[in-house]
C-alpha cells in the first residue's frame, strides 16, 4: 500500500459520519428531474458545499434546471473531469414518505444509490485531497440536473468540459459486486405522432382514417425492428390517442425507448424509423426527444479500467468489470475518445426502486478509491 492510499483510507474512515450526514442532507431533498422549482433546493446546498471547498463555482441555468461546474486544484496540467447528476426519478413528497435511514450498515432513501452515494463520495474525495495537501492537478466537478431525462440541456456542457480533460470519472452506481462499467448501451427516446381523419364511428366510419389503428400497426413493425440477440431493444412505453369512443381517432402518439450496444445499430434504427409509413391520407412524424450513443469498450476505456484496477488494489479492492443496459453521461464523453472510468459509486442496489440502498462500508471505500484515481489516473 502506498502512503497516499493509507492516508486516504484513514481520512475516509475518520470522516465517515460527516459523509453520511452529507448523504442524509441530499436524500432529504426531493429533486425530481424536470421539476426546476424542486431542484433548486438541492442545487443551492450543493453550490454551497462546493464553495466551502474553495472551488470556483459556476452555475449554468437552463429550462431543465441549473447545472453546476466547480474547479479545484492548480490552474494548469492534465484535467480530471468528474461528472455526476443530482436529479432523481422520484416525485415530490417521496423524501418525506421514505426518509433516509441507516441500519446495520445499510443506508436507504430515494436517490441514495442513483446517484447521491457516488456524488457524495466524489465530493468527500476532493475534500480529502485538499485537506491532505495532495490535490496536485486540476479537477472539474460537473453536476447536472437533467440526467434522468437524457441530459438534453447538459450534453453540450459535458462535451465542452470533456475536451479539456485527459480522463473522466463517473461515480454512477457500480455493477453488482463492485465492478466497473466498461460498456453501456446507447439509449434514445423517440416520439411517433400519427394524424388521421376524424369521422363519426357509426354514421360515416368509411370517411375516417383512424390514427389509433395506424399507430397500432406501427407498434407491430417497431417490435420487428428489435434484435435482442445482439442487444438491440425497442420498447413502446407510452401510447395514447383519440378523443371519444364514437369518433374515428384523428390523432395518436407513442413514445419509444431504444437501447443499442453499437453506434451502427443506433444508425440502423434511425434509418428504419425514417422509412416507416402510414396509409395514404394519414401522416406520420417521428421526433427524437433525446439520445445517448453507446459507450463501447474502446482501447482507451480498456486501458483506463486496467489502470483503475491497479490503483484500487492499493486499498485492497479487486475491481471487476462488465457491461450495463443503462446509459450514463459517460456515453457522451466516449465520443471524444477519452479514457473513462464508469461505475465508481458505492455498492448497493434498487436503482429507481423502493428498496434503493447503499452499503456504508462501500461508500467509505469509494471515497478513498475516487481520491486515488483523481491523484494517480
Amino acid at each position: 500500500m502506498t502512503a497516499l492510499a493509507g492516508r486516504l483510507l484513514e481520512y475516509a474512515a475518520a470522516t465517515r459520519e460527516e459523509t453520511l450526514a452529507d448523504l442524509a442532507a441530499l436524500v432529504a431533498l426531493d429533486a425530481p428531474t424536470g421539476d426546476v422549482e424542486a431542484l433548486r433546493a438541492t442545487e443551492d446546498i450543493l453550490a454551497a458545499r462546493l464553495a466551502s471547498l474553495n472551488g470556483i463555482v459556476r452555475r449554468h441555468p437552463g429550462p431543465a434546471g441549473t447545472h453546476l461546474e466547480a474547479r479545484f486544484g492548480p490552474g494548469d496540467g492534465p484535467v480530471i473531469l468528474i461528472v455526476a447528476h443530482y436529479d432523481t426519478v422520484w416525485p415530490r413528497g417521496t423524501a418525506a414518505a421514505r426518509p433516509f435511514t441507516v441500519e446495520q450498515g445499510v443506508a436507504r432513501g430515494p436517490g441514495v444509490f442513483d446517484m447521491r452515494g457516488g456524488l457524495v463520495a466524489a465530493l468527500r474525495a476532493v475534500q480529502g485531497l485538499l485537506e491532505l495537501g495532495e490535490l496536485r492537478r486540476p479537477v472539474i466537478l460537473f453536476l447536472n440536473a437533467d440526467e434522468e431525462s437524457g441530459s438534453s440541456t447538459s450534453e453540450e456542457l459535458i462535451l465542452a468540459l470533456g475536451r479539456e480533460a485527459r480522463a473522466a470519472l463517473i461515480p454512477e452506481p457500480c455493477l453488482p459486486g463492485g465492478g466497473l462499467k466498461t460498456a453501456r448501451k446507447g439509449a434514445g427516446t423517440f416520439r411517433f405522432d400519427v394524424v388521421g381523419q376524424e369521422a363519426h364511428a357509426g354514421l360515416a366510419p368509411d370517411r375516417g382514417i383512424s390514427a389509433v389503428h395506424e399507430l397500432a400497426a406501427l407498434v407491430v413493425r417497431l417490435g420487428q425492428l428489435a434484435q435482442p440477440e445482439i442487444g438491440t431493444t425497442v420498447n413502446v412505453g407510452v401510447i395514447g390517442g383519440g378523443s371519444r369512443p364514437n369518433v374515428v381517432a384523428g390523432s395518436a402518439f407513442a413514445e419509444v425507448d431504444v437501447r443499442v450496444t453499437t453506434a451502427a445499430e443506433h444508425e440502423r434504427l434511425q434509418h428504419d424509423f425514417e422509412r416507416l409509413t402510414v396509409r395514404e391520407g394519414a401522416t406520420l412524424t417521428v421526433r427524437r426527444l433525446h439520445a445517448r450513443p453507446p459507450l463501447e469498450r474502446t482501447p482507451a476505456i480498456s486501458r483506463a479500467a486496467e489502470e483503475a484496477k491497479r490503483i484500487a488494489s492499493q486499498i485492497g479492492l479487486e475491481l471487476g468489470e462488465g457491461s450495463a443496459g443503462g446509459a450514463s453521461d459517460g456515453n457522451f464523453l466516449a465520443l471524444l475518445g477519452l479514457p473513462i472510468v464508469d461505475g465508481l459509486g458505492p455498492e448497493g442496489g434498487g436503482a429507481h426502486a423502493l428498496d434503493e440502498h447503499v452499503l456504508v462500508a462501500s461508500l467509505e471505500q469509494r471515497v478513498a478509491l475516487l481520491g486515488l484515481l483523481i491523484a494517480l489516473l
